[in-house]
């Protein structure tokens, strides 16, 4: 009967086990790897901009996403602008702690899975009745080294206290790996923000440039409008031309030097702007004075997509937390399983301090454990789904961040083509009204054309030189960005192992 007895026990055991083993499986999501599906090469924009060249057929170390910012950018006091910016910048700072904080994570995982050990020392006093089981047993006791058992019972011990969660699954080093992607993914996200802050600061400051440019192109203007008016009250007293003609060079004058204070006060913007994005107050920005058509990139070799996406923090981040989703779905599978655990301790223990240290006083106990959920498994069934969820979202955003990353580069090199041609243009269009403006000007002196077709002749120079600026500025923003959406000079030499 005794043995039927521990077969039907062992057969149950055995039936729990089997049971645990039934992991429930959530409907699987068949996605492809985005980076198969990426084309092999860009848009045909890179090869119809003249400063654009394909680089598919050359190695990745050729492309110019590979360039570290220092590379890209050869103003030096531009240069010097990152520099402080990288050193002094608060949202940096904050992301350099997050970083710390998901370094703090993997250590705590990591001492998960070592065994715990635990010292203490306890006293306690205790006095039972007379007429209760614990107070006559003890006083019928005999207790060598004494007659009986004190009536009031002094507990003192002192030992150590060891336990351990034996990870036969890997559920703790698996919890611990995937921490170790995101503390990765942590560090991608500082690298996001700092190709983000320097193509910010560039930007800006070829804006600033831009203004600049504006601000001198609006001052000469200004001169000559002076002179006209000069020759328009020559003309005058001479009964050539009428005040009309001279009031109508004033206005105009009075117009374009109010003008430059609107300039003014966008300098000022822009580098107190700078100056918040390197960290400090608002101070005058050194900068270059060459003029924005003098500060020609350098030729851009794009490179291949399929590596050059790889090189985005951003994209590597996205395939740093799908890794990391990957294995917290073996985290949430091993809590279905059984889980072994010891606890071991020793030490000292005696109601005397006479007797503390003592052999006899020596304790020690080990016991372990085994524990598997049977009944209510909802709590760890809904956190295994939710793992898988998390998973499949992990994929998606992978998948969208591969799409926003190549629909990046192929608008840019659209707008660096599309900007190329529209500033040649501009070009010739500011080179024909330079020489409208002086036959216009000669025309007038001589009293052979009417005040205003001058006055609007130079305004229309006016107009074209400030948008041949905007446009070169707009072809620097472009590249700024393009080299942004490339990767922004950071090369995978990340180390994913654990």
């Amino acid at each position: 009967m005794i043995n039927q007895q521990q077969t039907v026990l062992i057969w149950c055991m055995c039936l729990c086990l089997l049971l645990q083993a039934c992991v429930p499986s959530p409907p699987v999501n068949q996605t492809q790897n985005p980076l198969i599906t990426v084309p092999k090469t860009y848009p045909e924009y890179s090869r119809q901009s003249p400063r654009l060249s394909d680089s598919s057929k050359t190695q990745q170390s050729n492309s110019t996403a590979d360039k570290n910012w220092q590379d890209f950018f050869t103003d030096k006091h531009l240069n010097t602008l990152i520099k402080t910016a990288l050193e002094h910048n608060q949202e940096l700072k904050i992301l350099e702690q997050e970083i710390q904080i998901a370094n703090n994570d993997i250590i705590a995982r990591q001492g998960k899975y070592y065994p715990k050990l635990r010292g203490g020392f306890s006293y306690q006093v205790e006095k039972f009745g007379e007429f209760t089981s614990e107070g006559a047993g003890d006083a019928a006791t005999e207790f060598l080294p004494v007659p009986t058992v004190p009536t009031v019972l002094h507990n003192h011990q002192a030992g150590l206290l060891t336990t351990w969660e034996i990870d036969i699954w890997k559920k703790l080093r698996n919890a611990t790996r995937s921490a170790y992607y995101r503390y990765l993914a942590s560090i991608e996200v500082k690298k996001f923000m700092v190709t983000h802050l320097v193509a910010e600061i560039a930007t800006t400051y070829y804006e600033l440039i831009a203004l600049d440019n504006q601000l001198q192109i609006v001052t000469q203007f200004i001169h000559t409008l002076k002179r006209a008016q000069e020759v328009a009250n020559i003309q005058k007293s001479s009964a050539r031309t009428t005040s009309l003609a001279v009031k109508r060079f004033e206005a105009e004058v009075f117009k374009n030097q109010s003008r430059i204070y609107k300039i003014k006060q966008e300098i000022i913007i822009h580098e107190n702007k700078l100056n918040a994005l390197v960290g400090r107050f608002p101070q005058q920005v050194t900068r270059s004075p060459k003029q924005l058509d003098e500060l020609i990139p350098k030729e851009f070799k794009t490179g291949v997509p399929f590596r050059l996406l790889e090189n985005r923090p951003d994209v590597k981040r996205s395939s740093l937390e799908l890794m990391a989703s990957k294995i917290d779905i073996e985290v949430a599978k091993a809590r279905f399983l059984p889980s072994l655990g010891i606890e071991a301790g020793t030490g000292y223990e005696a109601f005397s301090g006479q007797y503390f240290i003592t052999p006899e006083s020596i304790f020690y106990n080990m016991a372990a454990n085994v524990t598997l959920p049977l009944l209510n498994r909802q709590a760890i069934k809904a956190a295994y789904f939710t793992a898988n969820n998390k998973q499949i979202q992990s994929i998606y955003n992978y998948n969208l961040t591969v799409l926003n990353a190549y629909k990046e580069v192929a608008n840019q090199l659209a707008t660096i083509n599309n900007l190329n041609k529209t500033y040649q243009l501009r070009l010739k269009q500011v080179k024909v009204l330079t020489e409208s403006v002086d036959i216009a000007n000669m025309l007038f002196q001589a009293a052979r054309v009417d005040y205003l077709e001058s006055l609007l002749t130079q305004r229309d120079l006016l107009e074209a030189q400030i948008e041949l600026v905007e446009i070169k500025r707009d072809q620097f923003t472009a590249y700024i960005a393009l080299y942004k959406a490339l990767g922004g000079g950071w090369r995978d030499n990340a180390r994913v192992n654990c």
